[in-house]
């Protein structure tokens, strides 16, 4: 793909400052960028890297001023974050519109059916009475179980596994090796000891627009639905048990785990390897910081919380402060009780 500077600047809005027919086929690091690549400058700490690049174009706010001459073409945006966020998307889109048709071997139950301007990779798997929309693309090993239904616009990476009825909406992203409705982890003690499997007979529903990362498990309802609302995106890694319900708009990071039948609001924040136990609810508009463990539920929105087990972070703050000087503290004890 080759798109002349001048293509690009209209596509996000802005201006080339310099030869607009100048030809970029590449997306940089501006520290890393060659000629023919296009890269972008949002952080003042890579303002150096401007200097040196070789890119052909870099992508800068309006209000950004340069205070060394440089080689570069620059494209002048509003936000150049924003605007290489929107070439990313570009790129992406116009990768995914190349992808049609049906690599051999492949699999489909003759009850099944797909949308137009699909693709199916090989070695992928649809089972019986699955109804998929338009524009998905299925990558190759991926796997789709009976009786799954899933929107237009969706994209299933190589090696994720999608398990019979789930329910997929519009403009959703599986990551390789995801697991979306596997059983959930239930087993009833027995009185020898042991432990019996409960069927999990439920489902799981992906709302729209939701993002699974790499090797994430979903786990299915024992009864019910397990529901990951819209706008949600979920990290690599990424633990959510059976009946447990996901808000609109929420992001949660690696390595956490949520417990069975949890409810976490709308548009929370959940750091990496955070822990949450199960039957609780979580208030709308939570922060939740890495390592953090919560063993009860949060009633009030917009909560920040720290530490194991979870507290204010304030609170906690204040309490490290002083665990960090404990040793200090005990010597001043310990003198103070021999003066006694």
């Amino acid at each position: 793909m080759e798109f002349t500077l001048g293509q690009l600047a209209a596509l996000l809005g802005g201006k080339a400052e310099g030869d607009e027919n100048q030809k970029v086929n590449r997306l940089d690091k501006i520290q890393e960028g060659k000629p023919g690549g296009i890269s972008f400058l949002a952080n003042e700490k890579y303002e150096p890297f401007l200097y040196e690049t070789e890119c052909t174009a870099v992508i800068v706010s309006e209000g950004f001023s340069p205070s060394k001459p440089f080689k570069t073409t620059l494209i002048r945006v509003k936000d150049a974050y924003l605007g290489f966020t929107k070439l990313l998307e570009a790129y992406a889109e116009f990768t995914k519109a190349m992808l049609v048709g049906v690599e051999e071997p492949s699999y489909m139950h003759s009850s099944s059916s797909i949308g137009d301007n699909c693709f199916r990779g090989a070695f992928s798997y649809i089972g019986k009475k699955c109804k998929l929309g338009n524009n998905v693309k299925i990558h190759p090993q991926a796997y789709i179980g009976d009786n799954v239904k899933m929107g237009d616009n969706c994209i299933v990476h190589p090696g994720a596994k999608i398990c019979a009825d789930t329910q997929i909406g519009n403009n959703c992203e599986i990551f390789p090796g995801a697991v979306i409705g596997a059983d959930g982890f239930g087993f009833a003690p027995q009185p020898d000891g042991s432990y019996k499997a409960i069927p999990q007979i439920g489902n799981v529903i992906l709302e729209d627009n939701v993002s699974i990362g790499s090797n994430t498990t979903v786990d299915c309802a024992t009864m019910g639905s397990t529901i990951i609302r819209k706008g949600a995106k979920i990290d690599n890694q990424v633990q959510i048990a059976h009946n447990v319900v996901i808000g609109e708009n929420t992001v949660i990071a690696a390595q956490s785990g949520i417990s069975g039948s949890t409810e976490i609001g709308k548009n929370c924040v959940i750091a990496g390897k955070a822990g949450i136990v199960g039957h609780l609810k979580i208030a709308d508009n939570t922060t939740i910081g890495a390592n953090t463990g919560i063993s009860k539920s949060i009633k009030k929105s917009g909560e920040t919380l720290l530490g194991y087990m979870a507290m204010d972070m304030k609170d906690f703050l204040k309490s490290y402060a002083l665990f960090k000087n404990l040793d200090v503290l005990e010597k001043r004890v310990k003198e103070l009780e021999k003066k006694d």
